[in-house]
């Protein structure tokens, strides 16, 4: 028998000359953390079904930041959860200079001012109805909607954001946000789009962390996919990150991460933009609950799930298992 003159398994021998030969490393430069704020003071609330993941009253979530960049993570995407008696279908609170969102930026930043805050800009937090735009007959309005992110958007900046986070998926919102932020002065604030935002089974742990789900009422869409993409295509997710470029995105991501490895790795082929990939909380908790009933290593999974995202070309990932990332990598 002749055995063959080229042996891929020299280089897999040991685990020395595996680490000389890999190709894709985690790094904490390499991770987004979400970090959600509540009303209130002294408060951790451990989110249900998102084991060993917190809602923090502000000063607790300013300590949280503060501790994740002595880790190493330069960036936070900042989500609040809004209280009910402050919620309409106009999203009236989204655009309060002293709502929640808008005092945490301030603080945060000046507690942490080398940390990146990646600002959420959608309706859905502070919506009755519970979409990321203005309801009216049945129909999401998507021009209207636009004009409430511009306004949020200029109370974000005005309050330090160093990135605008729309996460809606309304037609022609980057380029409305960009021309209002250089209309107000922002030309420096710059804009990480949601890009290819799927309408997702994946995100209901992060709507129960945020109360954010839609509500069943009449005359009301009960999902979005009015809006967010359809999971069977993605010559669409093509064609809505180049609008977004074309727009002024500085950044542009997709959501979710494992299930759309695809999505990730057609924009990494197609455009110079840095790509941004968002582990979103279904993933995570569905790890945890694996490795909970003992079917799967969490570390190990952790590890791999994540190195995924990175290997089909992300050159960042919002993920909730950034703190576990970086104790796992040493």
């Amino acid at each position: 028998m002749e055995f063959p003159d080229t042996r891929p398994r020299r280089l897999r021998q040991n685990a020395s000359i595996r680490a000389l030969v890999q190709e894709n490393w985690l790094t904490p430069n390499d991770l987004l953390a979400p970090v959600f704020v509540m009303e209130g003071k002294g408060l951790k609330e451990e989110i249900s079904s998102m084991p060993n993941y917190f809602r923090f009253s502000l000063d607790l979530a300013v300590k949280e930041v503060k501790e994740l960049y002595s880790m190493g993570i330069k960036g936070v995407m900042l989500f609040v959860k809004v209280a009910d008696e402050l919620k309409d279908n106009a999203g009236t609170e989204a655009i309060n200079p002293l709502g929640l969102m808008q005092t945490a930026i301030t603080e945060i930043k000046n507690a942490c001012p080398e940390m990146l805050i990646f600002s959420d800009v959608a309706m859905d937090p502070y919506s009755s109805l519970g979409h990321d735009g203005i309801v009216q007959d049945g129909k999401i309005l998507n021009d209207d909607t636009c004009e409430i992110l511009g306004e949020m958007a200029i109370t974000h900046a005005e309050a330090g954001a160093d990135f605008i986070a729309p996460s809606d998926m309304m037609d022609g919102r980057i380029g409305f946000i960009r021309e209002v932020l250089d209309e107000e002065g922002y030309e420096d604030t710059g804009i990480l789009a949601y890009s290819a935002k799927y309408a997702s089974c994946f995100y209901g742990p992060f709507r129960d962390a945020l109360d954010s789900a839609p509500v069943d009422v009449k005359n009301v869409p009960t999902d979005k996919k009015t809006y967010q993409m359809n999971p069977g295509n993605s010559r669409v997710a093509l064609q809505e990150m180049e609008l977004d470029i074309s727009e002024g995105a500085d950044i542009i991501m997709v959501k979710p991460a494992l299930s759309y490895l695809d999505i990730i790795s057609i924009a990494k082929q197609n455009f110079n933009t840095p790509i941004a990939a968002y582990q979103v909380s279904g993933e995570y908790s569905m790890i945890h609950a694996a490795a909970q009933k003992g079917w799967l290593d969490y570390d190990s999974t952790v590890l791999e799930t994540t190195l995924s995202i990175k290997r089909a070309g992300a050159d960042m990932i919002a993920t909730y298992f950034a703190k576990d990332i970086i104790r796992m990598i040493g």
